[in-house]
């Protein structure tokens, strides 16, 4: 079809991602019958051959020939369906009434207008095709790990680019604290959700997921990835700590031991991509009691007792096992808390028969929101915050040091 040339049409669509070139032509199939019927009230007897490889098409109609009387008085003469014997042997002198005729459409036969009107029609078809097509890939993915490149960085989000030129968002809330991502770094994370905003796909990934460290795992102990090791829960305070549950349905393996690997190479790879973050792989199991006094480690449990109505959990330690139960900033007691689903409660289990003082029994003479600050990191009593050089209490709360100073004072004063 000499003037129905569309390859600068088909170069744009042809390396359409996502879509297949059935459905492509099918589309443009499409398209041109919709033209076709606005003009000729019908595509029945309208054949149409896509050349996708030439970038062209070809439409052909197919009429029957009728007495040149019945083409100028008949109502029943249909210019779509039906040709005069004398514009018939215009074409073929041969042809008789009843005879097909099938000659080939011009794209002048549209006019300029309908023309420009297919090219944004179908323009607008693929396109919205490959969205829903990319829609439907991504949402498959969700929960998987993919490696993309990074193309532009934003303050509260990162541009990523997957292999095939897809775009990704990677929020800032879902970037480890210690991420920086410089343009062409390429980046893991897990396909978080995948969401539909202004009929365009919006691609979320996440390096902050608990399924990212999961997924992690399956990639780099062949247990997990097997199934023959079960990750029962995963807690992260991303950038910092995490704490993973680990069961084996293989009495012959230990889930701990096959997760770290020989002296940490199979943990050392998930620790570098995740900045340095602690990774503690725990030994799951049902007895509450148990499973507590392992959340809890490195810290060694005197006593623990548990109140399963409220979900709260009393852990005796020794005093110098406190500081370790609760962990920087409070990450470890928090993180275990989450994983066993209990509140801990931590309290010094001392052997001294000196007898010691409740930190509360002093909120006449300092204010409770300090006591609080005390509190949340194990010193409930006088003696527990005695023990606490000056530089742990103002590393570990908020207090400043000439208040640590003067809290330390008014506790002596109880055993002088």
């Amino acid at each position: 079809m000499e003037n129905i040339n569309l390859i600068e049409s088909f170069s744009e669509f042809k390396d359409i991602k996502n879509i297949d070139r059935a459905t492509l032509m099918s589309i443009i199939e499409d398209v041109f019958r919709s033209l076709i019927r606005k003009k000729y009230n019908s595509d029945e007897n309208f054949d149409i051959i896509v050349n996708p490889e030439r970038g062209d098409l070809e439409i052909w109609q197919n009429r029957t020939i009728v007495d040149d009387e019945f083409a100028e008085d008949s109502f029943d003469y249909d210019p779509g369906k039906h040709i005069s014997l004398s514009d018939a042997r215009k074409i073929e002198p041969d042809f008789e009434i009843g005879e097909e005729v099938t000659d080939q459409l011009k794209l002048d036969d549209f006019g300029r207008r309908a023309v420009l009107a297919i090219r944004q029609n179908l323009q607008a078809r693929v396109l919205d095709l490959e969205k829903d097509a990319l829609y439907r890939k991504y949402k498959e993915r969700v929960g998987d790990v993919i490696t993309g490149e990074v193309y532009q960085t934003w303050k509260k989000e990162t541009l990523i680019l997957d292999d095939e030129g897809n775009e990704l968002i990677l929020p800032k809330n879902e970037q480890i604290p210690s991420d920086f991502f410089k343009k062409g770094d390429a980046v893991r994370a897990v396909v978080s959700k995948v969401d539909m905003r202004n009929n365009t796909p919006v691609i979320i990934l996440s390096r902050t997921s608990p399924v990212f460290l999961e997924k992690l795992f399956e990639q780099e102990v062949p247990e997990v990835f097997d199934g023959i090791i079960t990750i029962k829960k995963i807690v992260r305070e991303p950038g910092e700590r995490a704490k993973v549950a680990v069961e084996s349905y293989d009495d012959r393996i230990d889930p701990v031991g096959a997760c770290v690997g020989m002296k940490g190479s199979r943990i050392h790879g998930i620790v570098r991509e995740l900045k340095n973050e602690n990774i503690d792989v725990i030994n799951y199991t049902a007895n509450a009691q148990l499973f507590i006094q392992r959340a809890l480690s490195p810290a060694k449990i005197t006593t623990v007792k548990i109140d399963d109505e409220s979900k709260r959990a009393e852990v005796y330690l020794k005093p110098d096992q406190v500081s370790l139960a609760i962990g920087k900033g409070g990450h470890n007691i928090r993180l275990a808390g989450r994983l066993t689903g209990y509140e801990i409660d931590v309290y010094r289990d001392s052997d001294e028969d000196v007898e010691d003082v409740s930190i509360d029994e002093f909120s006449d003479e300092i204010d409770q929101w300090i006591i609080d600050e005390l509190k949340k990191i194990g010193c409930d009593t006088a003696k527990a915050v005695l023990d606490l050089n000056d530089e742990d209490l103002v590393k570990r709360t908020e207090l400043e040091e000439e208040t640590v100073r003067e809290v330390k004072r008014i506790l002596r004063t109880e055993f002088e």
